[in-house]
């Protein structure tokens, strides 16, 4: 049994990742360039030969080169571990699928981690470090999305698990149990199987850095640093910190360098390197802003912890009981020292320090295993431990609200999709010019529309997001083109026609039972002039929100006729009725693609909800105009 709900509650990782997936499938210019990158690998293939270099050409990155090289690294092993899956099945949505991959190949790493977190405090611990992990929002939001910080996320943590107190000391009391050796391990024992932990991890954090992202050098130094004041490694360099140091340079070197060189054509290419002198040495990272000193521990620590219980209750336990002290100690300081140093970088983002949230979610399990496994002792700790649930549900609930909200930020993905819809067969070519929001806002080379085997019966469409404003302002660029999705039409010379608007977030409003939607500002359901509502007036909506509202009514008079004494025929009757409703809307509901499935499922639960749970109560996003869909008028 305890197995079982071990195994529950660990599918939570993976399954909150990809219900994050699902409901979030578009990705923005962050993630750009490794997705683009992933797509034209598995599109155009690798030039083996001299005469295939041209395909390179084709390739996003020599279009769109950015300020400096970025590795391929990434792509490259997510496009061959993707290959597979998309070669063996007939996927439609190859993005959602591709991120599918990184998405569980991350869950893979977090749950491999608390395995270690097991080993060192115990299952009770392990299963509160997912539940806390799972209900965290940044993590769990960002899996599956194609930052580099993401690609380096899930390998660090292998190596960080490497460095989890216990879990040596366990591995080399196992090694000295085979030996038949008889003694007790201290900090300042060194054996074989301890340092080879060491060296391990020290390598896979040195590789990942010189692939991926160079902040965990910083990262590697910190808990290097406290392994050295723990005498847990040799202070001889010869030893321990620089073989390791080295293996993992030239491997990252090794793999790095002819991987960027062979796809920028330019040798040698060593991206992150680049990277770090242009972002670093540089200093062109602050023109992407500067934050206070203090920014990482006073605005983005407890909000990548997210659980307000576990930053300020949890932790500081862990860091106080007796028997936690020294491993929660372990653990938690070289992490923050890792911040500390990094603190002094002008530019920050949380997605820098993001490494350091599942040792800190560690730590906060240890102190919340060790108020729930005393709950019916002290009523101190019952009181504690319903505070942890309430507080548990609240952060499951802000996250998946984090997830409605984030969703509602790829316009530009939306309007390529809904132009599709639109156009798709109304002529033999179509073409089109994405703007600069546009294609910020969702649209890669996977939403495009692929060239049809058989061009007799279908629509090629052509695809154009030109940036230089010369070209822009000359009338004769725009003369080509059928459509336009611009977020300024007045920018777009010639005559034009709006065919369809695409709303993007703009901000909460609190909704008061009865308050006229219109006065809000906001985009509602209820909205006659919503651009949802329009889906509705098309037949499948309007039987699947129809059969929904009868399923819905006849559950309800159902359950009233149930409290009290009606007859057995009646019931029988209801029920049947009920069912039929209930089977009429999945009918409906099976016909329709995913986007459709989500505006529906959408939309009964957020009536549902207002109406019976929160009494006409409600906040609700405000919705703005962002990409106007354009046609050429001829």
């Amino acid at each position: 049994m305890r197995h079982l709900t071990d195994t529950l509650i660990a599918s939570l990782i993976p399954g909150v990742i990809l219900l994050h997936l699902y409901y979030a499938p578009y990705t923005k210019v962050e993630e750009s360039f490794n997705i683009q990158a992933t797509h034209d690998i598995l599109k155009f293939g690798l030039p083996w030969r001299i005469a295939d270099w041209d395909l390179v050409k084709q390739y996003d990155h020599v279009t769109f080169p950015g300020s400096v090289p970025r590795t391929f690294v990434g792509p490259l092993a997510l496009a061959g571990a993707s290959w597979p899956v998309l070669r063996s099945l007939d996927i439609v949505n190859k993005q959602m699928t591709i991120r599918a991959v990184l998405g569980l190949f991350n869950a893979f790493c977090i749950l491999y981690f608390r395995n270690g977190v097991a080993k060192t405090f115990g299952r009770v611990a392990a299963n509160w470090f997912v539940i806390f992990q799972a209900s965290q929002f940044h993590i769990m939001y960002y899996a599956s999305r194609t930052l580099p910080n993401f690609f380096a996320f899930g390998l660090g943590l292998l190596a960080l698990r490497d460095l989890m107190p216990h879990f040596q000391l366990r591995h080399v009391m196992k090694v000295k149990q085979k030996r038949q050796t008889v003694s007790v391990h201290s900090p300042n024992d060194h054996s074989l199987a301890s340092i080879l932990l060491y060296r391990r991890a020290i390598a896979v954090l040195t590789a990942v850095g010189v692939i991926f992202r160079s902040e965990l050098a910083l990262l590697l130094g910190s808990h290097a640093f406290y392994l050295l004041i723990q005498r847990r490694i040799s202070l001889d360099p010869l030893q321990d910190i620089l073989p390791s140091g080295l293996l993992g340079l030239m491997i990252g070197i090794l793999v790095s360098v002819p991987v960027d060189s062979y796809f920028w054509q330019h040798f040698p290419t060593w991206s992150e390197l680049s990277g770090f002198m242009y972002n670093v040495m540089d200093g062109k990272a602050a023109d992407w802003g500067i934050s206070p000193f203090h920014f990482y521990f006073s605005s983005s620590l407890p909000r990548l912890v997210f659980n307000p219980l576990a930053f300020y209750l949890c932790i500081p336990i862990a860091l106080s009981i007796g028997p936690l002290r020294k491993p929660a100690r372990d653990i938690v300081l070289p992490n923050l020292f890792f911040v500390f140093l990094y603190s002094f970088q002008p530019h920050k983002e949380w997605r820098f320090i993001v490494y350091v949230v599942p040792p800190l979610l560690a730590a906060a399990a240890a102190g919340a295993a060790w108020i729930w496994t005393r709950r019916s002792k002290l009523l101190v700790y019952r009181f504690l431990s319903l505070c942890l649930i309430a507080s548990t549900l609240g952060s499951f609930g802000a996250s998946f609200t984090m997830l409605a909200i984030s969703r509602l930020n790829y316009p530009g993905a939306e309007a390529l999709n809904r132009l599709h819809t639109i156009a798709d067969g109304s002529k033999r070519t179509i073409d089109v010019h994405m703007d600069t929001l546009t294609c910020m806002t969702g649209v890669t080379h996977f939403l495009e529309n692929p060239s049809p085997k058989d061009i007799r019966n279908a629509t090629v469409w052509r695809y154009d997001k030109t940036e230089d404003t010369d070209r822009l302002l000359d009338p004769a660029f725009w003369l080509k083109f059928d459509y336009a999705l611009a977020e300024s039409p007045e920018r777009v010379i010639g005559k034009w026609e709006v065919v369809y608007t695409i709303e993007g977030y703009a901000g909460l409003v609190l909704l008061k039972p009865g308050e006229p939607v219109e006065d809000t500002g906001t985009r509602d359901l209820d909205s006659a002039d919503a651009p949802l509502q329009r889906f509705w007036k098309m037949r499948s909506f309007h039987e699947a929100r129809n059969e929904m509202e009868q399923a819905l009514s006849g559950i309800k008079e159902l359950g009233q006729e149930m409290v009290g004494e009606v007859r057995r025929e009646g019931l029988k009757s209801k029920g049947a009725r009920s069912w039929q409703s209930i089977k009429g809307w999945a009918d409906s509901f099976r016909t329709m693609d995913i986007q459709q499935q989500r505006l529906v499922a959408g939309d009964w639960a957020y009536k549902t909800t207002r109406r019976y749970l929160t009494g006409g109560w409600w906040v609700k996003p405000r919705m703005e105009p962002r990409i106007r869909i354009l046609r050429r008028e001829d």
